[in-house]
């Protein structure tokens, strides 16, 4: 199996599959599904450099994170589908 390994300020995120169903028990065809927001940190870069310091990651591997609808860039790897966004696009930590 291939690894990456983000740099900078990035984040590999393995997004949250679509819903099938709807609360209700309406099957929601391929079509109609919307892309997830939510997902979980696979892999996180070492941080970024501003003005000579050092600003270090706030998510770490294993968070369930909420992101922005167009944020990131799909990759897939081995066949898996996976999100590398910059760590500001994530808007919030789910806990």
């Amino acid at each position: 199996m291939a690894s990456i390994k983000p740099l900078s300020d990035r984040v590999l995120v393995r997004p949250d599959s679509a819903e099938e169903k709807t609360s209700s028990g309406i099957i929601i065809p391929d079509s109609a599904k919307e892309k997830p927001q939510r997902g979980t940190v696979v892999a996180v870069g070492p941080g970024k450099y501003e003005n000579g310091n050092k600003i270090g990651m706030t998510v770490k591997e294993g968070d369930k994170v909420l992101y922005g609808k167009y944020a990131g860039n799909e990759i897939e790897i081995d066949g898996e589908e996976l999100m590398i966004m910059r760590e500001s696009d994530i808007l919030g930590v789910l806990s």
